[in-house]
This record gives structure tokens, C-alpha cells and sequence, in this order.
């Protein structure tokens, strides 16, 4: 990504960020800055729309301080501009690209989308959905991405199973619902009060609120528990899956500075081999097979994805406080 741009250079609006902090309205200000150039495996998106995840408020924030170490920057964010899920047409392909022309229609995952234009690699986007908006498509890439492989790939998640899945209102629990229902699987959602109607909505068989009752005092037994951002203690979780049931942590949120939920996810790894069920961190592979498996559940009528509210371009920094304060019920989505 160019910096501030001088005059006569090609320019584009952009959300940008010059250091790390977790209040959004002081860190991210909106900016004329250069467009970025596709590299030779990458194409150069006109942004249409851009999905809110859960990154966006780690990376703006640098924490936990590890990510700092995994190319986002030590001291300053390395590259000035948010945003990851992305629905644009294709303004200009590398000189690699083979697969996708200018004028495509796609969605997936780019570098720097809260902004007009943005950058992404081929192999990380797929025609858009004939049946979604861009808004829609822009929702789906790195939340439906990890929802997708914690079903099919961490739960391993069959026919008739039992699926519980912790934080079903979500923007990864919204597609997890659906997903695991198209794979056949009773599924039971955990949610606070006012989204029980929500994950109802996506399909859930039984609702749980968090609120009013604990999963490992119901008494019910799951074969598969996908915890997506939860806290809950592994043990406490142990207590609601079979005596070989399988347990796929999607993330985790203690709010700690230096590992944030990176050592739950250590202790599930270190105790697995010594007990019956299987307790299985997920890394999420970001590709465009998967969205096109994705496309074709979506095209199908089997998911769609959940929209809270939409924000423009200049307030992003609202749409992540939004997020950030628990809010969303589902996607939150910037347009331009």
C-alpha cells in the first residue's frame, strides 16, 4: 500500500492508521492516499463493500503483542489500512493472473478494504454469489471461511450428530449454525437474550441462553462443541461434550495484552493426548476452493449470511466499536 499521495498521482479515500491503540475514533481517520498496484499474482479490486471481523479490532489494537511479530509491525501497523473481507469487481489484474479478468465480479479476502481501492491475490477470491448483494458477498470471506473448516475439518461434523455451538450470533457462529445444519447435524446455539430469535432464524434446533442457563449444567451431551470466541474454561466445556467428543476452538477472548486467549488454546493441545475427546485449536486456511465450496452452499439457499448493519467508508470507526461492545448480531458491513 502507497502512502499520502502527492499531487497528480492517482488517488482513492481510505481509512488509515499510523499507530496501535483501541480507541478507534483517535487511531483511524479518513485520508487521501495512493492506490495500491497489483502485484503479478494479485489483482487491484474496486472495493465495493468490506466485512467487519474480528481481526480488524486486533490488528488496530496490536494485541495480543505476539501479533506484532507476524509481519503486522512492531511498533506501528505496517500497513496503514483495515480491512480483509472484501465484494468489488476487478479493476486490474497482475501479470500472473490467469483466472480472474477486469470487470469479474468477486468476493473474498484483500489487504487494506476500507477503501475505494484494495489489493488481493487471486488465489483468495472466487465469483461472487449470483444470488447475494455486495454487501452480502463482503460478509462472507473470513468468517464463513473459518466456520466452514471448523464443521467439516475441526469437528469433522456427520449426519445425526449433536452440534453445540458457543457464540451462535456471531459473525462466524451465524455461519457455523447454518453450515453444521447443512451437514446434516441437530445443532443447539448459545447466545445472550436478545439473539435467541436470531440463531432461531439460521436454523438452530434448540437455543441456549447464556444468560439463563450454563452448557455443563444442562445435562445434554454434545459429539461435536465448536466454541467460537468463547472464555469458558476448558474445563467447564469438557463437561458438555460425549467421553469422545471433539471440541474445536475457533478463538478466544480474555482480554490479556500478551496472549489473549493463546494459552487456553496451548493447554487444550497439551491435554488432549491424555484424554478421550479430542480438543483441537483451529487455524483457518484462507483459499478460494473453500469459497467456492462456500459460493455453492450460498447459491443453493443452504446459508446466507446474516447482516446487522451497515456503516459508510467514514464510519468505520463506529462499525468496530459496534463490534467490539458485543453488539452485532451477525455482520457488520462497510459500503462505498
Amino acid at each position: 500500500m502507497t502512502g499520502e499521495t502527492t499531487t497528480g498521482a492517482a488517488t482513492m479515500k481510505a481509512i488509515v492508521q499510523a499507530e496501535y491503540g483501541d480507541d478507534a475514533e483517535t487511531v483511524l481517520r479518513i485520508a487521501e492516499i495512493g492506490r495500491p498496484e497489483a502485484g503479478d499474482n494479485e489483482v487491484l479490486l474496486r472495493v465495493h463493500a468490506a466485512g467487519v471481523d474480528r481481526g480488524v479490532w486486533h490488528i488496530m489494537t496490536g494485541l495480543p503483542y505476539p501479533l506484532r511479530l507476524m509481519g503486522y509491525g512492531v511498533r506501528a501497523p505496517k500497513d496503514p489500512v483495515r480491512g480483509r473481507e472484501v465484494a468489488g469487481v476487478v479493476e486490474a489484474v497482475g501479470h500472473d493472473v490467469t483466472t480472474l479478468r477486469a470487470g469479474d465480479e468477486v468476493f473474498g479476502i484483500g489487504e487494506g478494504c476500507f477503501a475505494e481501492y484494495a489489493t488481493a491475490k487471486a488465489d483468495k477470491l472466487a465469483p461472487k454469489p449470483k444470488n447475494l448483494t455486495f454487501v452480502q458477498a463482503a460478509a462472507v470471506a473470513v468468517s464463513a471461511l473459518t466456520a466452514l473448516q471448523a464443521v467439516r475439518d475441526g469437528g469433522k461434523v456427520q449426519p445425526g450428530q449433536k452440534v453445540l455451538i458457543v457464540g451462535a450470533s456471531g459473525g462466524v457462529g451465524t455461519f457455523a449454525v447454518q453450515i453444521a445444519k447443512a451437514f446434516g447435524a441437530e445443532v443447539t446455539g448459545v447466545c445472550s437474550t436478545t439473539k435467541v430469535d436470531l440463531v432461531r432464524s439460521l436454523g438452530a434446533d434448540h437455543v441456549v441462553d447464556y444468560t439463563l442457563d450454563d452448557i455443563a449444567d444442562t445435562g445434554q451431551r454434545y459429539d461435536v462443541i465448536l466454541d467460537t470466541g468463547g472464555n469458558r474454561s476448558l474445563t467447564r466445556l469438557r463437561r458438555a461434550l460425549t467421553p469422545r467428543g471433539t471440541l474445536v476452538i475457533v478463538g478466544g477472548e480474555t482480554g490479556g495484552r500478551w496472549l489473549g486467549g493463546i494459552d487456553r488454546l496451548l493447554r487444550a493441545l497439551v491435554l488432549s493426548p491424555f484424554v478421550g475427546q479430542k480438543l483441537a485449536p483451529l487455524t483457518a486456511s484462507e483459499n478460494g476452493q473453500d469459497l467456492s465450496v462456500l459460493a455453492e452452499l450460498i447459491e443453493s439457499g443452504a446459508v446466507t449470511p446474516a447482516i446487522d448493519r451497515t456503516y459508510p467508508l467514514n464510519e468505520v470507526p463506529k462499525a468496530i466499536r459496534y463490534l467490539e461492545e458485543g453488539h452485532a448480531r451477525g455482520k457488520v458491513v462497510i459500503t462505498l
